[in-house]
């Protein structure tokens, strides 16, 4: 391949390679030229122009495939207009002669085709440089495409379009004669060709006027025919073409209007004309719009879908401001063809209108309208359904007149009411909280008038109002309890009118039904309201025939949507509902012989409806509710589906008697008996399998329905990836809701709500906007099949046989139509039963069985109907799958390998191949590895039939599939695959799409296959891979969507496994074109792979978009679009650029995917989108800092301009008011140039909560960068060395606008997003110093933005989340410690102030809106933040009392948080809290309690309070104890900080008292409860104990596991209170009383430390532990003490503390040994060398590291509380303990006494020292008992530290002072059990001697420091001896220094301490001996 890469073709290497590979050689070549001649030396080019010219014509005449001539025609254009031009005539020449030869022959085919590809390129090209040689090209053309055959026609056709763009008005002569040529050519047979059409007359219209002035009328007529019998290419194409002429038609392009005097046609025209379309009849020419819809006829459904979406196309192109304008005109028209009797005729036909005016409605105001506009359109259809309705009023009313066209209109008006209340619905959900003044406004009355609908004559429009109503409820879930309460009202009211019963139930039922997409829920009390209307309703069913129907419907419906808000509320209803479902069936056989007998058919009618109901109500207790389904509720529930399985076999003879009107009640039931009975698991009804399996064999084999209805179940039964069979790949597309009414199945995409009233209630399916429940017929057939799947796997092998024989039996019995229908039928049921065997994992059965299903599947692999093929192959599949042998398998595969030999049909060959594929893709590739040879052999020579594209297509993706199942096995055959594949790509006509798809398919297969290995050099690899580059280019170059997306998922793979050899410079590009396609496949695939681009190389990808920008901004800078967001399709001409000119500005592929966001509906893209956007963050946020926020900015700027003109108007100020309309009319009226800088929409709420939450991302990125960004000093500093530093700091004033923005938007989501981004700048920032005021921090200027920002957030009608937000960033500002002003804080804290009454007021005082639970979230929140201000507020009053009280700070010290702390009165924070802290406390407490009530576990359940607690009711506790636990921690602390500083002195009753003194404010509080609480009073000490159980209680079963995912602030918490706790008086004794609580308590800190490793959290754990430690000696101590006076008189004492007399300790009641064990743990986790096993282990190495600061202060405090353990011991305790504990002592001594440079003792070593000390002088060891361990003890002790001393080279320095102080300690205090030992006296003196000698000074001034104290010991014994050894070894230090005197003021140090040893000693000596000296 590398010898094609040259300029001139290498013609030596061309003749050396084989004939087959010879075109790709040429191929690559060209791809080589093309991207060489851009960028090439115009000389060079010109020097070797004449022979590529040759070599190029010469490759015209070589028969070039497809994509060979484009690249070859695009080569030659580019060729000439760099070169030199004067060839070029003769070039065209040479093309015009092959295109006039006579020559007819297939082999002369793709000579002439290159050269009309040839003149068109030169034409687009070089435009009008030919313009003299044009007429008598296009005649040339034009004549030969009335004899050239479908290739040619459209090949003709693309290149007259290229002439066309090239000459540009300068082609006019030619105009006529193209459009007459072309026209007729719109009808052609072959798709393709009318495809080229539509797109040349596209082009055409762009200069034609005629084409949209004289010529409208036959243009409109033309592409109705067109669009008869049309695919979806075609459709796409058509509607196009006609949408544009007609946009144009209406507002002409100004040019062209200029050029020649133009008659524009009005509006009112062009509409006409459209619906003329809309509601055509079938063939027949037009003469005029009125004659032809007086004719009958049926309407074609492709003509209607076609002009559907060309209404679309039509608006798209005018634009969303044209839109604005003329909305109302355009929906009445709209609205109008739904009304029209042609668009309704049938009951399917009048669904399929409504579908198709839906969606023109959504398509065009969903997308190309903002927020603010869409507003306005709501109102219009308001306006729009009022109208109808007060018209529907007056028929209904007038009873007078028996006007049979009122009963027209009505039936006419319902689908206009459905197609208006559905879009309302839409707009209103998809504007969420931003819809709130459409429902404030009172003069829009949207509630009224939707409301008023509920009372249509027609069911259809009652349901779509309660639908409407649904949508408006989830979109301002406030909304929902009113609704509720009105529509029960009005019910109540109007019991007697039937529509009022059935509307208001409907809207009911809908609004229960959008209760679980509102998180805040609906008051529990609404589940009693529906049930007693329900029942009442159901009761009153009988009383009023007029009503039975309509009411017991009604009940049920309710019952059913009741279970949709889940077993929290249906728990309570369960017994009734149970009794309730019982009483409606008749409980025996007699029963029910009664009933037949005196029934009359109305009753019959209201008995199957009420059936149906309960069945319904069932079904969704099943579905919503399966924690209740205990085994007693599913045997209950069986009784009555029992009975109704009885029933349904007594029915066919009712209806006998009553007539065949019962028939649609009696499949009701049938449908909800399947429904529930899928549900329930089928061992519950194992007993009716027979009678059941009956009944739905019947059903779906059409045994007693004489229509062919079919199944629609089968599609998604068939694997997704048969799309490309099935042609169901339309399911992906923009246009899928009205493309599925073109489905073969039986009313295929009709869903409409009315077919299935309970779906109103139900969650819709994903991807779908309005639930649309398939008609009766179809949809019980589909629950047949459903069921039918369920049971069958448990079923026995004898049945499963009986009816497979009876399907081949149904089957052959049938004929014709209805043939195809029971054979889709069985075979979807088959299909499902086999999948049901799948996920069973359970087998087919024996022989006989697997021989009837494979007889029955074999015969449909050969039936003409694709589909039934694809689903064969599918069941043969599946077969082979569940039997899992491999004879069988073989057996199998060996019928289609005989068949496909043998067989010449397309039929067989395709069905069998796909067999082969379908085997292989569900047995793997190890259980098909035999039979991989011959399949692929097989299916390579049958894709080579060129002569039938359907064989090829199937047998292509068949092999796909193996290739996809096989993996690795698939290795030998990759390159004879390939080389097929490249082969069929160079010589497929791409009129072939579906082959060029497979053959996508099977490129991507092939590069999985091969893997990562194609990363290799390897020649083998090298070939393979540039024949997958090569492959991936032809596709990437198609003209179809679908083959595209494939190329893009094949390059995918390709830069996963080798990212080096995919270029990116042309694939960005290429992907950011596609963003904007408007295929939805296409789009989701480029989003798909810049996904995975931008997660490895972001900044590359983000280039390569920016470089498109640059080139289209040289090109079109006059034309170009520059806003910050994309262009949608904001101007006039912008549809036709949108595909070629790119629509990247200045804010990079970024803004580019922002701006998607806007319009894109597709779950899956937008999820795309946030993830490729998320990648890019990552990646680049921090260095391209300023452009990042500058887009969020730029995005939620769009949610100021809504919300700022709110609060303008929320005032009711008239002028702010005027001043907003008059805007608003100057926006409607310039429609001038400025438009086009700005986008088309401005960002939609979702896209700004994304920015919102891009922003935190952000500041959360920079935090792991770099400091700088939190810091202004280094941030100048930084940006002065480089100012292209970009620092997050600099652009605080930013981030705080873009978070207030988002706080205060009309959007709820919004205003969390931003609060959540609000409380982060706070938290990140609130330290941050302001380096131009020392002592003051830069938050401090924005303090006025912050109260802004959150005060919106606590008006009245504020949701309970945001409240709860909104006081957690009240307490993160407050607790900051940014604003020092105590009248500043105010604001704020006035806010909390204001929230705490609303506590108070206690439980269901409020007038409640939400869930209870959500004012328990609220309520908790207030309670959270107080409690975190407290716990600041103490903190910092501790801080100022613990400080020295000097006034002015050092402003260098900026350590500490509170910056400017000192300047405060030293309580100020407190001053704020302390007026409400009685208040407080007592609400803390109730919470507290609360939650330690939650968190009992299950089976303690009963002690829960029956009315619930202070804070949550008892029907709402599971969602209460998620608040709880989000909001205990902070409380608990601040409880042990108030009792703490209280000192338990405070009892209940002073609290109440308190509250009832200061509480003047909240009247809430009332007398009696004071007084109550007076009455109940316990006496205190009760009270303090109950107290800290509630602390320790709460605190210990949270300890003892706290979830790994629990925040480490509560952790931290929890501990914090134990210690603040514990530093009270009252809670020592308490804890120390009982000893067994300190045991627990510390066992449970035990189990902590073992998950958790922070340092922080294991330092606050020995802080409690020394609490622990500390309570238990103070009460020791105590008890000591009183003892000792007591014990005076008696002479024995009995040995108080742990370990009595004995010494033993016990474990589990030990507080010493529970604390020894958890510090021995934190010490081995620090210095894993102190435990034997560790270090005898083999991964451990002794680490010779020094401690890290935050371990060395951990181990010291843990030393220090062991060296207190002793106290708590007796004596023969202590013996037991110390010596674990001075071996630790000196272990740790030894280990952390090394040398530092600044002769700093390390925090261990002084506790080590401090701990020696303590133990040696203990008092009680002294005893006599103890006398001797003890002494042992003391001399083992020493001797281990002097031998730890020994300086030993492989150790770092020892610290030696520290060894000489402990020796000193030893001497100093234990002198008496040391003395006389003379291996210790040794050792001591040879370590003063060495540090005497010391080279350094210091330790030589330490040394003579200890050796003073040693020398001045009381007891002579102990000092002489060392007086001896040392002191002329001082005397001789001393002279040396005459010698060298001490040069640094250590030294001279050293000097003076040696002196003051001098004259001790000569104090010591006696009188008569001083003189010696």
């Amino acid at each position: 391949m590398e010898l094609a890469h040259s300029l001139l073709l290498n013609e030596e290497a061309l003749a050396q390679i084989t004939e087959a590979k010879r075109p790709v050689f040429i191929f690559e070549w060209l791809r080589f030229l093309d991207k060489v001649l851009v960028a090439a030396n115009k000389t060079d080019v010109k020097e070797k122009q004449k022979k590529l010219v040759e070599q190029l014509t010469g490759l015209i005449s070589s028969s070039p495939g497809p994509p060979t001539r484009k690249l070859l025609a695009k080569n030659l254009a580019a060729l000439y207009s760099i070169g030199d031009t004067y060839t070029v005539f003769q070039t065209l020449d040479k093309c015009n002669d092959i295109i006039r030869s006579k020559d007819d022959t297939a082999a002369y085919l793709p000579t002439k085709l290159a050269a009309v590809a040839c003149v068109g390129a030169f034409y687009e090209k070089m435009g009008r440089m030919l313009g003299s040689a044009f007429p008598e090209t296009v005649n040339n053309l034009l004549k030969s495409l009335k004899s050239a055959e479908s290739q040619g026609r459209s090949e003709i056709l693309m290149s007259l379009q290229k002439v066309l763009t090239g000459l540009g008005g300068a082609a006019a002569s030619s105009h006529r004669d193209i459009y007459k040529n072309a026209r007729s050519l719109l009808t052609d047979r072959s798709m393709a060709v009318r495809c080229a059409v539509a797109k040349c007359l596209l082009e055409l219209q762009n200069e034609a006027v005629f084409m949209w002035t004289a010529e409208l009328e036959n243009i409109a007529t033309l592409c109705f025919k067109a669009l008869e019998n049309s695919n979806y290419g075609v459709r796409v194409a058509v509607s196009k073409l006609l949408g544009t002429v007609m946009a144009t038609a209406l507002m002409p392009k100004q040019a062209t209007v200029m050029r020649q005097n133009v008659k524009r046609a009005t509006f009112d025209e062009v509409l006409e004309l459209m619906a003329t379309g809309f509601l055509r009849g079938g063939s027949g020419f037009l003469k005029s719009g009125g004659e032809m819809l007086k004719v009958g006829g049926s309407v074609n459904r492709e003509v209607r879908v076609g002009v559907t979406q060309a209404y679309v196309v039509f608006v798209t192109t005018l634009g969303g401001q044209w839109l604005e304008r003329s909305f109302a005109t355009f929906l009445s028209h709209v609205l109008d063809l739904v009304s029209h009797p042609r668009a309704t005729q049938t009951h399917v036909d009048a669904v399929y209108s409504r579908r198709c005016v839906s969606f023109i409605l959504r398509a065009t105001v969903g997308s190309l309208l903002g927020e603010k506009a869409q507003i306005a359109a709501a109102k219009e259809i308001c306006q729009a359904i009022g109208k109808q309705m007060k018209a529907v009023e007056a028929v209904v009313n007038d009873t007078s007149s028996e006007n049979k066209s009122g009963a027209a209109d009505i039936a006419a008006s319902q689908h206009v009411m459905v197609c208006a209340l559905q879009e309302l619905g839409s707009l209103v959900q998809s504007l969420s909280a931003t819809a709130s003044p459409l429902i404030q406004e009172a003069s829009i009355g949207l509630l009224e008038i939707v409301t008023s609908v509920l009372l249509h004559p027609s069911m259809a429009a009652r349901l779509a109002a309660a639908w409407c109503l649904r949508c408006v409820a989830v979109a301002l879930p406030f909304q929902v309890t009113p609704f509720l309460d009105r529509c029960a009202e009005r019910l109540n009211n109007l019991k007697t009118s039937p529509e009022a019963v059935s509307g208001y139930s409907f809207a009911m039922a809908a609004l229960l039904g959008g209760v679980h997409q509102c998180p805040l829920g609906i008051p529990h009390a609404k589940g009693k309201m529906v049930v007693s209307i329900a029942e009442d309703l159901l009761r009153t069913a009988a009383q009023n025939s007029r009503l039975s129907l309509q009411r017991t419907q009604a009940g049920w419906l309710l019952l059913g949507a009741l279970m949709t808000l889940g077993p929290s509320v249906v728990r309570y209803h369960l017994p009734k509902m149970l009794l309730l479902w019982r009483n409606v069936f008749p409980r025996s056989l007699k029963e029910l012989e009664a009933e037949k007998a005196r029934g009359d058919s109305f009753t019959w009618q209201v008995t199957l409806e009420g059936r149906a109901g309960a069945l319904c109500a069932m079904r969704s207790f099943v579905a919503h509710c399966p924690e209740l389904l205990t085994e007693d509720a599913i045997r209950k529930l069986m009784t009555p589906i029992e009975c109704a399985m009885t029933m349904m076999s007594h029915i066919p003879s009712v209806i006998k008697a009553h007539g065949a009107h019962l028939k649609a009640s009696a499949a009701m039931v049938r449908l909800r008996l399947y429904d529930i009975l899928a549900l329930l698991p089928p061992k519950t009804y194992e007993g009716s399998f027979n009678a059941l399996l009956r009944e739905l064999v019947a059903e779906f084999t059409l045994t007693d329905n004489s229509a062919n209805t079919t199944t629609s179940l089968l599609r998604s039964l068939c694997h997704y990836d048969d799309s490309v069979l099935l042609g169901s790949w339309l399911q992906e597309t923009d246009h899928k809701s009205i493309e599925d009414q073109l489905q073969p199945n039986s009313a295929s995409g009709s869903g409409a709500l009315e077919h299935d009233p309970s779906s109103i209630y139900l969650r819709i399916p994903a991807g779908e906007a309005v639930p649309g429940p398939l008609p009766l017929g179809v949809s019980v057939i589909d629950a047949s099949v459903a069921l039918f799947g369920v049971v069958f796997p448990h079923v026995s092998y004898k049945h499963r046989l009986q009816m497979l024989d009876h399907f081949a039996e149904c089957v052959k019995q049938a004929k014709g139509v209805r043939q195809q229908a029971v054979q889709l039928n069985i075979f979807t049921a088959v299909l499902s039963a086999l999948k049901g065997l799948a996920e069973n994992k359970s087998t087919l059965g024996p022989e006989e069985v697997r021989k009837s299903a494979l007889t029955l599947v074999m015969g449909a692999l050969d039936n003409p109907n694709p589909i039934l093929r694809c689903a064969a192959g599918e069941a043969l599949g599946r077969m082979a799958q569940v039997v899992g042998e491999a004879s069988f398998i073989a057996r199998m595969a060996q019928y289609s390998f005989d068949k496909l030999k043998s067989a010449r049909d397309v039929v067989s060959r395709t069905g069998h191949s796909l067999a082969l594929g379908c085997l292989h893709r569900y047995v793997g590739g190890i259980g098909s590895g035999q039979h991989l040879k011959t399949s692929v052999s097989i299916l390579l020579a049958l894709a080579q039939d060129g002569t039938s594209p359907e064989v090829q297509t199937w047998s292509l993706h068949s092999l796909a599939l193996i290739v996809d199942s096989s993996g690795p096995m698939y290795r030998g055959y990759v390159e004879p695959t390939l080389s097929l594949v490249l082969t069929l790509l160079l010589t497929v006509p791409p009129s072939h799409t579906e082959v060029h798809q497979c053959l996508g398919r099977c490129l991507g297969a092939i590069i999985t296959t091969v893997g990562p290995e194609l990363q290799g050099n390897a020649a083998t690899i090298s070939t393979i891979r540039s024949s997958c580059l090569v492959g991936c280019a032809i596709t990437q170059d198609h003209s179809d969507s679908l083959v595209q997306a494939a190329a893009i998922s094949c390059l995918q793979q390709l830069h996963m496994f080798a990212p080096r050899h995919v270029n990116l410079s042309s694939l960005v590009p290429s992907l950011c074109v596609h963003l904007c396609s408007s295929h939805l496949l296409l789009r989701r695939a480029a989003v798909a792979c810049l996904r995975q681009l931008a997660q490895r190389e972001a900044a590359e990808v983000c280039e390569y978009a920016m470089s498109l920008a640059k080139n289209a901004g040289d090109k079109e800078s006059a034309s170009a679009n520059v806003s910050p967001f994309v262009p949608g399709v904001g101007h006039r001409g912008d549809i036709h650029c949108r595909h070629q000119g790119v629509n990247i500005t200045d804010t990079g592929l970024e803004g580019l995917l922002f701006g998607m966001l806007d319009r894109e509906t597709d779950r899956k893209l937008c999820s795309d989108i946030h993830d490729t956007l998320g990648h890019m963050l990552s990646s680049l946020a921090v260095e391209k800092l300023s452009h990042w926020l500058m887009l969020c900015k730029d995005v939620l700027a769009a949610s100021s301009d809504m919300s700022t003109a709110a609060l303008l108007s929320s005032g009711k100020d008239e002028e702010s008011e005027k001043k907003d309309e008059t805007d608003d009319d100057t926006m409607f009226t310039t429609l001038g140039e400025e438009d086009k800088s700005k986008p088309s929409v401005a960002p939609r709420w979702a896209t700004r909560v994304f920015a919102a939450d891009c922003l935190c991302r952000i500041i959360n990125l920079c935090e792991n960068a770099d400091q700088a960004h939190f810091d202004l000093a280094l941030a100048r500093s930084a940006k002065l060395r480089n100012p292209k530093n970009d620092l997050l700091v600099l652009h605080l004033s930013d981030l705080i606008r873009m978070a207030f923005m988002a706080a205060t938007d009309h959007s709820n989501q919004l205003r969390m997003a931003g609060l959540q981004a609000l409380e982060d700048i706070i938290k990140k920032f609130a330290s941050v110093p302001e380096p131009e005021f020392p002592g003051h921090v830069i938050l401090e200027q924005y303090q006025a933005n912050v109260g802004a920002a959150l005060r919106p957030a606590f008006s009245q009608d504020t949701p309970s989340d945001i409240i709860a937000k909104a006081c957690q960033v009240c307490s993160t500002w407050i607790g900051s410690g940014v604003v020092s002003d105590l009248n500043d804080l105010r604001r704020v804290h006035n806010l909390l102030v204001s929230s705490l009454d609303k506590v108070q007021a206690g439980k269901g005082s409020s007038s409640q809106l939400y869930r209870e639970s959500a004012t328990t979230m609220e309520k908790l929140a207030v309670l959270k933040a107080w409690a975190e201000v407290y716990v600041v507020a103490m903190n910092i009053k501790k801080e100022a009392e613990s400080k020295p009280k000097k006034a002015i700070k050092n402003p260098d010290d900026d350590d500490d948080d509170y910056g400017t702390i000192d300047e405060l009165p030293p309580d100020s924070l407190i001053t704020l809290v302390q007026p409400e802290l009685p208040t407080l406390s007592r609400l803390w407490l109730a919470a507290l309690k609360d939650y330690a009530l939650l968190t009992l576990p299950a089976e303690f359940s009963s002690q829960l309070p029956p009315d619930g607690g202070a804070f949550y009711t008892p029907e709402t506790i599971d969602t209460a104890r998620l608040h709880y636990r989000n909001s205990w921690a902070p409380i608990l602390h601040a409880v042990a900080l108030w009792l703490n500083s209280t000192g338990f002195t405070c009892p209940e009753s002073t609290e109440a008292a308190a509250v009832s003194g200061i509480q003047k404010r909240s009247p809430a509080v009332g007398v009696n409860q004071v007084a109550g609480a007076m009455a109940s009073a316990k006496p205190l000490p009760e009270v303090n104990q109950d107290r800290m159980h509630l602390i320790l209680g709460v605190s210990i079963q949270f300890l003892c596991s706290p979830r790994p995912e629990e925040p480490i602030e509560h952790v931290t918490a929890c501990l914090q209170a134990l210690h603040t706790l514990l530093g009270s008086p009252y809670a020592r004794i308490h804890i120390a009383e009982d000893q067994l609580i300190g045991v627990e308590l510390l066992s449970v800190l035990h189990r902590l430390l073992l998950t958790w490793n922070p340092p922080s959290i294991q330092l606050l754990v020995t802080g409690v532990v020394q609490q622990i430690v500390r309570a238990a000696q103070d009460y020791l101590q105590e008890k000591r003490s009183t003892l000792n006076e007591e014990d005076m008189e008696k002479e024995s004492c009995p040995a108080l503390g742990e370990g009595g007399d004995s010494g033993g300790l016990i474990p589990g009641k030990s507080l010493v040994f529970s604390t020894m064990e958890l510090l021995m743990f934190i010490l081995v986790r620090h210095m894993p060398h102190l435990s034997a096993k560790m270090s005898d282990s083999p991964s451990h190495i002794t680490p010779k590291t020094r401690l890290s600061e935050e371990s060395a202060r951990l181990v010291a405090a843990t030393v220090a509380i062991l060296s207190e353990l002793p106290s708590l011991c007796s004596p023969a305790g202590c013996m037991t303990i110390l010596p674990t504990i001075l071996f630790l002592i000196a272990r740790i001594l030894k280990d952390t006494a090394i040398k530092s440079a600044d002769n700093q003792v390390s925090p261990p070593v002084s506790a080590a020292l401090q701990g020696i000390k303590n133990i040696v002088t203990l008092p009680m060891a002294k005893t006599e008992e103890t006398q001797k361990q003890w002494t042992a003890l003391i001399r083992s002790t020493l001797a281990c530290i002097l031998e730890c001393s020994q300086p030993d080279d492989s150790m770092p320095a020892p610290d030696e002072v520290s060894t000489l102080t402990a020796i000193a300690l030893f001497l100093w205090s234990a002198s008496s059990e040391i003395i006389g030992v003379q291996s210790l006296q040794n050792g001591c003196m040879s370590r003063f001697k060495s540090a005497l000698n010391s080279c350094d000074p210091w330790v030589q001034a330490k040394c003579y420091q200890l050796l003073l104290s040693v020398f001045q010991h009381s007891n002579r014994a102990l000092s002489t001896p060392y007086i001896h050894s040392l002191a002329p070894l001082v005397v001789e230090k001393l002279k040396a220094v005459e010698r060298n005197r001490p040069a640094s003021t250590t030294e001279l140090l050293a000097v003076q301490e040696g002196i003051k040893v001098l004259e001790t000693l000569v104090a010591l000596g006696e009188e008569q001996n001083r003189v010696c000296f």
